[in-house]
């Protein structure tokens, strides 16, 4: 089987630019966790293939492009603009997203400039914190804007970046060299104590502490660990991570959920099943894809054959492509 060797958000322009035809595959999304909002009422359908999570909201990609958003939109943080996207993020009130032609788009409330999006259509990739906007751009450097009162938005120099996260005050790059790095906020040593060694693939940024998969399959976690978030399950069978909050979300190679650190809303009380394939996580509340009953999506047995060689490096979603 190939690999396709970009970024995950390219799958959804590659079908796209074939004329929006539909995947050979097919993925419904569950939800758990608060839902005072209706953040966890996750919509009808099957053809969606991309997630991303905000405080009190949630969004989903169709495979035709079309972006869903859902929950509390005080902001209009879930009033999506028209346009055909390619992935999103959500902030505390906003939401961040990429368009299929590399442009951004940002909307809900502006109030520390988190929705004044740069220029350009050379983007890859987005991530929020709770008051500030991150992207990736193809050229591997990276682009900040929003609240800034601990350095939040004021990324680090170079062109050596192949994802990022946002937590609430701090940010999270990983570099293609398998390094991370972080800026912002470090009250709990987020920033400061970030883990050294170089064979990191995935990252996620939770309130105030980061969670981070290795190649051998095994995770990392730092930073506040008041609940428990950074207290990170053994084995090396991991393949997806996915935090907002004081908890974190963890897909294994076969299939299957686990979460752990805060549950007072029941935020990792993650669902039984073997056939997901991405996660995604906002305050209180968790989402993932599942392939459809009828559907083609990958089963597990699928992943378990694609082996971790195969692992995207896509910050807090993954999604497995079958390719020929």
């Amino acid at each position: 089987m190939r690999l396709l060797k970009r970024l995950a958000v390219y799958a959804v322009v590659a079908w796209a630019a074939l004329g929006g035809a539909s995947p050979a595959w097919s993925y419904e999304i569950v939800a758990w966790g608060r839902n005072n909002e209706g953040q966890a009422n996750v919509p009808g359908g099957d053809d969606f293939v991309a997630l991303g999570a905000g405080g009190y909201h949630s969004l989903a990609i169709k495979s035709d492009g079309t972006l869903l958003a859902w929950g509390l939109n005080d902001s209009g943080q879930c009033a999506v603009p028209p346009g055909m996207y390619a992935a999103a993020a959500g902030g505390s009130s906003h939401t961040v997203a990429l368009k299929l032609d590399g442009s951004l788009s940002a909307w809900g409330s502006n109030n520390y400039g988190q929705c004044n999006v740069p220029a350009g259509s050379t983007y890859v990739s987005v991530a929020s914190g709770r008051f500030h906007s991150l992207a990736l751009r193809s050229d591997h450097s990276l682009r900040g804007w929003g609240r800034n009162d601990y350095g939040q938005a004021t990324v680090p120099a170079g062109n050596d970046f192949a994802a990022i996260a946002g937590g609430a005050n701090w940010s999270l790059a990983l570099r293609l060299d398998g390094s991370l790095a972080a800026w912002g906020y470090d009250g709990s040593g987020q920033v400061s104590n970030l883990p050294t060694t170089n064979d990191f693939i995935a990252i996620a940024a939770g309130a105030n502490h980061g969670l981070a998969l290795r190649s051998d399959g095994s995770l990392a976690a730092w930073g506040a660990n008041g609940s428990g978030q950074c207290n990170v399950p053994p084995g090396d069978d991991f393949q997806a991570v996915a935090t907002f909050g004081d908890y974190s979300l963890a897909l294994r190679l076969d299939g299957t959920l686990i979460g752990w650190g805060a549950n007072d809303q029941g935020q990792i009380n993650v669902p039984a099943g073997s056939n997901f394939v991405a996660i995604a996580g906002g305050f209180f509340h968790g989402l993932a894809l599942v392939p459809e009953p009828s559907g083609l999506g990958l089963t597990n047995l699928a992943l378990a054959a694609l082996g971790r060689r195969n692992r995207w490096r896509t910050g807090k979603r993954l999604i497995a492509v079958p390719l020929p």
